[in-house]
């Protein structure tokens, strides 16, 4: 991993989420913020979040290599079997980069957004341990 460093901090010391805030290795500093929120331990689900704040720092690699990071946490850590997340359907980079990672298509909750005098759908979104972990040993370096 070469951009970039997650560094913990729980939310209101929520036991149900883990929160890293995304920082830059050579400048320092904060890009963004990435949680798992909604654990659940005995179903061995979460929900995963990604926010890259800085537009200047969009489409550099930063949420790609973020999202491993975690799914490599969630997964080869936590022993996660399942996790899931929401987007906007108008967000068609968010979810090209998800479907790079593995995430496969769930469903969606239509018109559930009203922005800029229309609606728009969220996009549910998952992906199994088992999908993760054989996705990474295709892909060199991973």
């Amino acid at each position: 991993m070469q951009y970039l460093v997650l560094t913990g901090h729980f939310i209101l010391g929520s036991p149900s989420g883990k929160s890293y805030i995304i920082v830059d290795k050579e400048s320092g500093k904060p890009v963004g913020i990435t949680s798992l929120i909604n654990l659940d331990y005995k179903n061995r689900n979460a929900e995963c979040i990604i926010d890259i704040g800085e537009k200047e720092c969009w489409g550099k690699g930063y949420g790609r290599e973020a999202l491993q990071l975690l799914l490599d946490y969630a997964f080869l850590e936590l022993n996660l079997h399942r996790v899931s997340l929401r987007v906007f359907s108008f967000n068609e980079k968010a979810i090209r980069l998800y479907e790079r990672l593995g995430f496969k298509d769930e469903g969606r909750s239509r018109q559930s957004l009203y922005r800029d005098g229309r609606w728009h759908d969220i996009c549910h979104m998952g992906i199994l341990q088992e999908e993760y972990v054989t996705s990474k040993r295709s892909v060199p370096g991973s």
